[in-house]
């Protein structure tokens, strides 16, 4: 989406000229009235949607007050435990369940195996005298021995002591049950559970009493000769490390299972309060205790539905006064910095409705129970933006975002304020990004980032879970993603209703396969080439002074549709050079070329072409004379000559892009009649154009500044200077040429004509 930074932005009643006399008392009050009105119903709407919440008497007593007058419960009621002293007693349950072990038996048998078959090895390459087989058998085990050890190994006695008593310590000393010493280090149990593979019932067992693979080590060093050097027996530890397999198996599904269970029945109230009891005695202070029986007290009420709290009217008053308070800021600045949208009622009318959706939005996501971050602020701050423009969209978004920091649902999270702020800021800024429709998603990711960035760090900050946080980035998402969308769906039907013509629908009507554009390129070739390099030009050159080059291109395509309909009038589709204005009165010929702007204006309507479109047709020409054919009409006539018949119905050029349209149609017909241009005769020549437009007052009511028109100029200077083809030159501009361009430039009455049938000077219509 892409919004259009039309300078005529304001409805046609918004541009009142300064002669005309203002409006009448009376009629100011229901101007203004009207647009007051509008803001006091929104904080109405607002209000009526959230209304201040006033707490019963026992919610106002917060800690360390002390209690006007007694409280006494009306009903029975528990007081729960807080989410951190529930937490801690289910904590606390769990690690009280010991944990279970499976004994395995068949532990022993796999170690001897593996015994086995590395002593067997030892002992092939020991008895062959391979003592480099040894180290092999010794890296592949990642044992590391020291020459003494290794002397013990080569040694057959020696090295049979250490496979005996490895073997015996594996079947006689795994079977009782061997566990890893982590296991049991951190242990809050005296016991742990041992469950037997015949035996259902698990067995208690002190910690004390369970071996760990250290003092399995310990017992194995026993089973060595007594005469075994400390190598040994440090040898055989590394052996049976290399080899070790633990006999106890943690059963982590049934310990979680227990444990689970074991939290799950932990109680979640720590207290009751009979019906009639005292919460609070009068003139007594009010403690932590006391405030967490009476915020039960309040909770039990309201699921009994008995907590119906009646708001006094000072305090629906007082919240409707600061929400008319904040929307007068949103007002008074539209009305001192946008009066064009201040004028249109239909404009303010779409800004409220959509107020009204996000803040009925709100309304059902907080009575629905769904997340805060669905506030569909993009819904609000896409349109906005595309319709009228950024700043504005920003400044409503604000807005927004201050009245839901004060409403009951959302002011006890002030992550929900930055969230709706920063994703309507995005939503607002990212028009500039997307230019089509099909771009839309990269709207979406904008907004998405920004959101999801903004609730990371506030989430960071609070040391919130990251669990909670991700939640809220996917809340975001999907809210960027259907606001986005619903957006763009609805996005014509806010343009139907306001009358704006977005980017979107420029592209649309830009498109050659349109009607009025086939039928030009069709019926008036000529026409129509003309026209695509004059829209070429035009859009450059609004595009280097900051206006809308889109717009300028599409209204410059539509300007001359009016030729379509009397095309061989118009020298540019007279391949044959014959001109039938040769045969004409001077009066007819000036009401044939005029015709095409009021007959171009009728097919716009007809076409249903956006009035921004349609006012290029009216504007390209202003009010110029049909030069050539008045100073013909006044060569015929006897003094009694009507200028206003040949001169274009107008009006002038209202904004910058209809005015460059004006100098670049008229430019560019000058510039293809040039005989061998250079870049400085090209420029004297769109000096003397634009010159001659200004001495005509032709841009008397644009908004285009000497700068601006300097660089429309330099752009000028720089596409024609490329692109012009040869035309018929224009007798003011001979000077420009040289002197068998002079020759050839005025052939005479019969051959006379160019884009509007005759020929002007470079001053008058092109």
């Amino acid at each position: 989406m892409s919004r259009r930074p039309d300078a005529r932005a304001g409805p046609p009643d918004a541009r009142r000229p300064s002669d005309e006399p203002g409006p009448s008392w009376p009629e100011r009050i229901r101007y203004h009235g009207a647009r007051i009105l509008l803001l006091v119903g929104l904080a109405a709407m607002i209000t009526g949607l959230f209304p201040p919440v006033q707490a019963p008497s026992v919610a106002n007593l917060a800690e360390g007050v002390i209690a006007p007058e007694d409280v006494i419960a009306s009903i029975a009621f528990s007081v729960p435990k807080t989410p951190a002293e529930l937490e801690r007693d289910r904590r606390e349950a769990a690690e009280t369940i010991p944990p279970t072990f499976s004994l395995a038996p068949e532990a022993g048998d796999s170690v001897v195996a593996k015994l086995g078959r590395f002593f067997d090895a030892l002992d092939s390459a020991a008895t062959r005298g391979d003592t480099l087989q040894v180290g092999r058998i010794l890296q592949a085990t990642s044992l590391v021995v020291r020459p003494p050890q290794m002397a013990y190994l080569l040694g057959e006695d020696t090295r049979g002591d250490l496979r005996r008593a490895a073997e015996r310590a594996a079947t006689e000393i795994l079977p009782r049950g061997v566990v890893d010493a982590n296991r049991v280090e951190d242990l809050a149990t005296d016991v742990i559970r041992v469950r037997s593979g015949a035996d259902p019932d698990p067995q208690n067992v002190p910690v004390e009493e369970v071996l760990t693979l250290p003092d399995f080590y310990n017992e194995a060093v026993g089973f060595l000769p007594g005469d075994s050097p400390p190598d040994a027996e440090d040898l055989l530890r590394l052996i049976l490390i290399a080899h070790q397999e633990q006999s106890l198996v943690f059963d982590s599904e049934e310990t979680e299972a227990r444990r689970a269970a074991a939290a799950a029945a932990v109680v979640v109230t720590k207290g009751e309060v009979l019906e009639g009891q005292a919460i609070v005695r009068a003139a007594d202070p009010v403690g932590p205790e006391a405030v967490e029986r009476l915020e039960a007290y309040e909770a039990a009420l309201d699921e009994l539905g008995l907590l119906e709290p009646e708001v006094p009217a000072r305090a629906m008053f007082g919240s409707w006064l600061l929400h008319v308070m904040m929307l007068s800021v949103l007002g008074l600045l539209i009305f001192f910095s946008r009066p064009s949208v201040y004028a249109s009622f239909r404009w303010l009318l779409l800004l409220a409705t959509l107020a009204v959706v996000y803040f009925g939005a709100g309304a059902l996501i907080d009575r629905g129970d769904l997340a805060a971050e669905w506030l569909p602020v993009a819904f609000v701050a896409l349109p906005v933006a595309v319709l009228w423009d950024t700043r504005l969209s920003l400044l409503l978004v604000l807005v927004l975002g201050v009245i839901t920091g004060t409403l009951e649902p959302f002011r006890a999270d002030y992550g929900i304020v930055l969230v709706v702020m920063v994703c309507g800021a995005a939503a607002a800024m990212s028009v500039r990004a997307v230019r089509r429709r099909s771009e839309t998603w990269v709207s979406i990711a904008i907004i998405a980032g920004a959101g999801s960035l903004v609730s990371l760090a506030y989430g960071l900050a609070n040391a919130e879970p990251l669990v909670e946080v991700a939640m809220s980035a996917a809340a975001i998402t999907g809210n960027a993603t259907a606001s986005a969308l619903l957006a763009v769906g609805f996005l014509w039907v806010f343009e139907l209703f306001t009358g704006i013509t977005t980017d979107q629908t420029l592209l649309e009507w830009a498109d050659p396969s349109r009607a009025l554009l086939r039928r030009l390129s069709m019926e008036a070739p000529g026409t129509y080439a003309h026209t695509l390099n004059v829209a070429n030009i035009a859009e450059a050159a609004a595009t280097a002074i900051g206006a809308n080059g889109l717009l300028c291109r599409v209204g410059v395509l539509y300007h001359d549709v009016g030729k379509m309909l009397k095309p061989h009038y118009f020298v540019e589709n007279q391949p044959d050079s014959r001109n039938p204005h040769d045969k004409l009165k001077p009066s007819t010929s000036a009401s044939i070329v005029r015709e095409h702007v009021t007959e171009g204006v009728r097919l716009a309507r007809e076409a249903k072409v956006p009035g921004v479109v349609a006012q290029f047709i009216r504007e390209h020409h202003g009010t110029q004379r049909i030069g050539f054919f008045y100073e013909k009409a006044r060569e015929e006539s006897d003094g009694d000559l009507d200028p206003a018949k040949f001169c274009y119905p107008g009006p002038k050029p209202q904004s910058r892009e209809t005015a460059i349209a004006m100098l670049a149609d008229s430019c560019e017909s000058a510039a293809r009649a040039m005989h061998e241009p250079t870049p400085e005769r090209m420029r004297d020549l769109i000096d003397t154009v634009v010159g001659a437009k200004l001495a005509d007052g032709q841009l008397d009511e644009a908004p285009l500044t000497l700068r601006e028109i300097a660089l429309v100029k330099e752009q000028f200077v720089t596409i024609l200077s490329g692109v012009v083809h040869r035309r018929i030159e224009y007798p003011e501009t001979r000077h420009l040429t040289d002197g068998e361009g002079r020759e050839e430039a005025d052939p005479g009455p019969s051959s006379a004509g160019h884009t509007e049938g005759g020929r002007p000077a470079p001053g008058d219509a092109a």
